[in-house]
């Protein structure tokens, strides 16, 4: 039944970062109206908010479904069977977290989405680009220095190509089999054996040929990123989503705010690796990556923010990491307070992902909601406890 009735609540305003009054009144998965009493004769299914808060469904937009694992070997060498139980698994426990939508960045098949569409199993709405592209001995290339060169192709992650030519057919394969965006290296990364943080990856004319591909299907690119000679690299050859970002400069936020660059931080994968990492087995040389962008993060965020840029919300936790995708939340709040965060997992987020109807808790909008037992503006850590009835589509998602 995907009608409902929410009584006894009031209603976070996505724009304006306020409460407004319920109930919210949903038919066939669609929200009504809000904040109008529902029909003398309604006899339908209702949930009593006692009080509580409606949210938006949050949406990570940095969440990879196959990221079963903290170290890419064992990622890229485990049979697909088992990867995509292990994704199914991830899957629910976000959507029961209360991320009714998710983007996959790096990561992702038609497979997958299909298994998702039929209802096989609780997820989150399910957007993804593919493996992520690299350039060799870039960011996601796992082989180490001694290893031999070759073709590393097929990877559920990431796909290393090279090349303009080669660059085009992989994009234009990607939206063959659904992709909704195409993700790129363009920077360094954490876990990867060979490859420095800060240069910029793949020469400008390798990024364009991915971004003009991407426009001529209406999509976008998002761009794996640290620093600011490969963030504004990006940037200026059509990169529309930078993600991560932690070493982001003011000239280069202010770049980001002319091009309508989005960032879509991830603080709560670096604050994970450093907290649970080593118990996690990540690798020595990870955590020494990781502590050249933790504390940055943050800063990014203030930087980002005060050039206009357009703020989202991604976690990118891998492996047993994934429990922290709430804690992701509460680190973003401490930087830019629980309103502005709470619009960039729904509304910001949405926008990244071209869904008007999502993000948003109004009349026409789809019915994925999150009920909270309190007064979220007054009580943020509401909004990263685990209390809370989801709503996707307007059917109740069960607890386990």
């Amino acid at each position: 039944m995907s009608d409902l009735l929410i009584s006894d609540v009031r209603v976070f305003d996505s724009e304006a970062g306020e409460l407004r009054d319920g109930p919210v009144r949903v038919v066939g998965g669609v929200i009504e109206s809000v904040g109008a009493e529902p029909p003398a004769d309604y006899d339908g299914p209702t949930i009593d908010g006692a009080g509580g808060t409606v949210i938006p469904g949050l949406i990570d937009a940095h969440f990879h479904a196959y990221g079963f694992a903290t170290d890419a070997q064992t990622l890229e060498s485990r049979p697909l069977s088992y990867v995509a139980l292990a994704a199914a698994r991830r899957l629910g426990r976000a959507l029961r977290r209360g991320f009714t939508t998710i983007r996959d960045p790096a990561g992702g098949d038609p497979g997958l989405a299909a298994a998702i569409a039929e209802g096989l199993l609780p997820s989150p709405r399910y957007l993804y680009t593919g493996p992520g592209l690299s350039q060799t001995g870039g960011h996601g290339d796992i082989r180490t220095a001694e290893e031999p060169g070759g073709c590393v192709c097929g990877g559920i992650g990431v796909e290393v190509v090279d090349g303009v030519d080669a660059l085009r057919v992989a994009v234009r394969d990607r939206f063959r089999r659904g992709a909704h965006a195409i993700k790129i290296m363009a920077s360094g990364g954490v876990i990867s054996p060979t490859d420095p943080i800060r240069p910029p990856q793949y020469s400008a004319e390798e990024i364009r040929v991915v971004t003009e591909e991407a426009a001529r299907r209406g999509s976008y690119v998002a761009a794996h990123s640290y620093s600011p000679e490969a963030i504004r690299h990006a940037v200026e050859n059509g990169v529309r989503s930078i993600e991560h970002g932690n070493l982001l400069d003011r000239p280069t936020a202010e770049l980001m705010a002319e091009r309508r660059a989005f960032l879509v931080p991830t603080l709560a994968a670096y604050d994970a690796l450093d907290r649970l990492g080593a118990a996690a087995g990540v690798s020595a040389l990870a955590l020494a990556k990781n502590a050249e962008v933790l504390d940055a993060g943050r800063t990014a965020v203030d930087l980002a923010r005060a050039a206009g840029v357009p703020i989202g919300f991604g976690t990118d936790l891998m492996g047993r990491l994934e429990s922290e995708q709430l804690v992701g939340l509460r680190l973003q709040t401490e930087v830019d307070g629980v309103a502005r965060t709470l619009h960039s997992a729904t509304r910001v987020n949405a926008t990244v992902i071209g869904r008007s109807d999502l993000g948003v808790v109004e009349p026409g909008a789809v019915a994925d909601l999150v009920v909270l037992p309190g007064d979220m503006l007054a009580d943020p850590s509401l909004l990263w406890g685990e209390s809370r009835t989801v709503i996707q589509g307007g059917v109740v998602v069960p607890d386990e």
